[in-house]
């Protein structure tokens, strides 16, 4: 939103009324972008959110030996923030963010069409940068480094969404975005990039420590495990102390099987808690 002709530049953060006009403007004008400038956006956001989670691989190794649980989930999800700093301030098109498009839907602002068209666009692009990041730092070798302990680590990740019952990856993928949300609402607030920083490391650090499922994080830390798994040399397993078998349960239809719920939650906790929520209260017509 502009500030009035001849009055001085704000420097207060937005009121909510205002930051709701801020996020419907910003969700029509994001369902309008051509198709090949939305989709590099989002090529570009499934990169910088799979860097995110690289950070916090690389910041679990050995933490949880030296550190409390909770202390070490934390610290995690603070480097994890990496991943929607970089969406934000540098600008690129995330799926699970973008679910908030439903507030200018709902008022009128753009069409359904509109609203699938981007938000098929973003997904399919959050897919092929984060995967492909994956395989660029799967090719790195970075798996290795640490004794084998990041690839541990991505493992064991991975097993552990991997082993989550429709109904749990469907409740923490809810639960995720309400936070991831929340974060992109807080940024409407900002008038600076301190301020934007500042907004997002708290409720990611949340989603991260708490174990919630963000799928564009999973389409990152799926593929690299499932890398790990089938294409690391005998050198990686023995260093690490870890047998391929050991992950039999680990297969290639987690993504579907992940993904589907998670994705599935991410919507409804972005759209409906937070999206449709603000909209009711703040730019619904009585």
């Amino acid at each position: 939103m502009s500030e009035p002709a001849g009055a001085p530049p704000a420097v207060d953060a937005l009121l909510p009324a205002a930051m709701a006009e801020r996020a419907e403007h910003t969700g029509a004008e994001k369902t309008r972008l051509d198709a090949w400038r939305l989709l590099t956006l989002a090529i570009l956001a499934g990169a910088f959110i799979a860097f995110g989670a690289m950070f916090a691989t690389i910041a679990g190794v050995g933490a949880s030996g030296m550190l409390p649980y909770g202390l070490s989930r934390i610290i995690a999800g603070i480097v994890f923030s990496l991943g929607l700093i970089l969406v934000i301030v540098g600008g690129a098109e995330l799926f699970t963010g973008n679910n908030l498009m439903v507030m200018a839907w709902a008022g009128g602002k753009v069409s359904t069409r509109e609203v699938l068209r981007a938000w098929i666009l973003v997904y399919v692009g959050n897919f092929i940068g984060a995967g492909a990041t994956a395989v660029f730092v799967f090719l790195s070798g970075h798996y290795g480094d640490g004794a084998g302990g990041i690839g541990a680590a991505a493992l064991a990740t991975a097993q552990a969404k991997a082993d989550l019952s429709f109904v749990s990856a469907l409740m923490r993928g809810v639960l995720a975005n309400v936070l991831v949300c929340l974060a992109v609402w807080l940024c409407y607030s900002a008038r600076t990039t301190t301020d934007k920083v500042l907004a997002i490391v708290p409720p990611i650090a949340a989603l991260v420590a708490a174990g919630f499922e963000h799928s564009v994080a999973n389409m990152y830390l799926l593929p690299f495990a499932l890398l790990i798994k089938s294409c690391a040399p005998a050198a990686f397993w023995a260093a690490a102390g870890l047998t391929a078998a050991g992950y039999d349960g680990l297969t290639w239809s987690v993504l579907v099987t992940n993904l589907v719920p998670v994705t599935l939650g991410n919507m409804i906790g972005g759209t409906v808690l937070v999206g449709v929520v603000y909209w009711f209260v703040y730019l619904r017509k009585s």
